[in-house]
């Protein structure tokens, strides 16, 4: 079966060469400009100032025209591609990101759990500036990435901006990278299922977990899915994962240029649960297959979605292997994903039926246009396709005050919540005190403090 690359990982060996296809441009100018770019490497080789490296040349452009496209179309280098089927397999060595790339930056899409970048405390939406004294701007994805990447126990120097705060200066030592898709734990009666990122392991570790769980606690009344920071991953687990939870239904489908390009996956009998009612987390920081996900078993009415809107990447990347990857190859972004009710998951996200920030700080990234870092950020993102717009700034529906303990993580204490009222919105307990509470369609914070906000209501 063919792999799509949801969120930056999957090998896709579909057997074609660049000369298979075809441009829009016609022939004689598609011809022409060939021509020019063979005439100014000429002209760089004989004149440039110092000696160059045609090759690297060479490499540099085929990057910068995969980045003209749209930010998750790239060119892999050999070594970037041997990279790729490494984090595919779900073991690296590194410091523990995923990023991405725009307008010259290369920013966190999200640190992985528990690794050395997580540690630091880099999150999502940070830039990296500069890596071991070399200023990263212009760098590419796959250049930063062997920047980051080395022998285990060595470290690397790396400075992150954040918008609103100081640059964040931290030494990460580089290690295995072993990624424990599936993690779970009870909370109370309910068990809490965290995916870290979706790989080829992501969907038999989730039934060995949801399995222990329930042979361990008869009684489990329910089942918290945290996809919170997660980034995304292979088409196929995403699939497997809402397969775990649904019985029947579409979980997805994607869309090429034509119209009949369209492909749908729908679920196969068996819910693994047996029905027990489902909330799923998700932030900004959850991206493509994540959202696939959240928006399969939001649009099938199966889970009960809590949190901030997603990430907003709804678009299928195809990689396809250069001379059978001696060349390396192209990540290149070949369709749009759809929900099964017909929503577009580019640059829109989806939206939680519950709105919690986890705290003060992230709601006010949520109330600052500036702040939030989404794809619909992206200059060059493709638009959703359907006219619709992710939401603008706001205050979130509840967040907790100033003095809340962090430690407390108040989204999945409301998330927990929901479970008890059995996913009826109506029925949920109200807020405790010190918590934050809005109408709906509450306007941004402007110049007043949440503080003060919680002194108004």
């Amino acid at each position: 079966m063919r792999r799509l690359l949801v969120a930056g990982a999957a090998i896709a060996a579909l057997g074609l060469s660049a000369a298979a296809v075809a441009s829009q441009t016609p022939r004689n100018e598609t011809f022409r400009m060939l021509q020019l770019f063979g005439d100014t490497l000429a002209v760089i080789e004989q004149f440039y100032v110092v000696p160059v490296d045609n090759k690297e040349l060479i490499e540099a452009a085929l990057a910068g025209m995969m980045t003209a496209l749209d930010p998750h179309s790239n060119y892999l280098p050999p070594d970037g591609f041997d990279d790729l089927q490494e984090r595919t397999a779900g073991e690296y060595s590194g410091v523990g990101l995923t990023i991405t790339t725009e307008g010259g930056l290369v920013k966190v899409i999200s640190p992985m759990d528990d690794g050395p970048a997580a540690r630091a405390g880099v999150q999502a939406g940070d830039v990296i500036s500069v890596i071991d004294g070399q200023n990263a701007a212009g760098l590419t994805v796959s250049e930063v990435s062997e920047k980051l990447r080395g022998a285990i126990g060595t470290s690397v120097n790396v400075t992150f901006l954040r918008d609103g705060s100081d640059p964040l200066e931290v030494t990460l030592v580089r290690e295995v990278i072993t990624v424990d898709s599936v993690t779970g734990r009870m909370e109370g009666d309910f068990g809490y299922l965290r995916i870290a990122t979706f790989n080829e392991n992501t969907g038999r570790e989730l039934t060995e977990v949801i399995e222990r769980l329930k042979s361990q606690n008869p009684g489990i009344q329910g089942y918290v899915l945290d996809l919170r920071n997660n980034g995304g991953g292979l088409l196929s687990a995403a699939i497997d994962v809402s397969d775990t939870f649904l019985e029947r239904g579409e979980i997805v489908s994607q869309r090429g240029r034509r119209p009949d390009q369209i492909e749908r996956y729908a679920a196969r009998a068996g819910d693994l649960t047996g029905g027990l009612p489902v909330v799923v987390l998700i932030n900004y920081g959850s991206a493509s297959a994540s959202e696939i996900v959240a928006g399969a078993l939001q649009d099938q009415e199966r889970a009960t979605l809590v949190g901030l809107t997603s990430f907003g990447k709804g678009s299928v990347q195809t990689v396809i292997p250069l001379r059978g990857g001696q060349d390396g190859a192209l990540s290149i972004t070949t369709a749009r994903y759809y929900t099964p009710s017909g929503r577009s998951i580019q640059k829109i996200g989806i939206e939680p039926d519950l709105e919690v920030a986890r705290t003060e700080a992230e709601a006010r990234i949520v109330s600052r246009s500036s702040f939030v870092y989404s794809e619909a950020a992206y200059a060059t993102a493709l638009d959703a396709s359907i006219g619709a717009e992710r939401r603008g700034p706001h205050t979130p529906r509840e967040a907790p005050g100033p003095d809340y303990d962090e430690d407390a993580d108040y989204q999945l204490q409301r998330a927990l919540d929901v479970l008890r009222a059995r996913g009826d919105l109506t029925l949920l307990a109200a807020a405790p005190e010190g918590i934050v509470v809005t109408e709906p369609g509450a306007p941004a914070i402007e110049t007043a403090t949440l503080e003060d906000t919680t002194e108004e209501e």
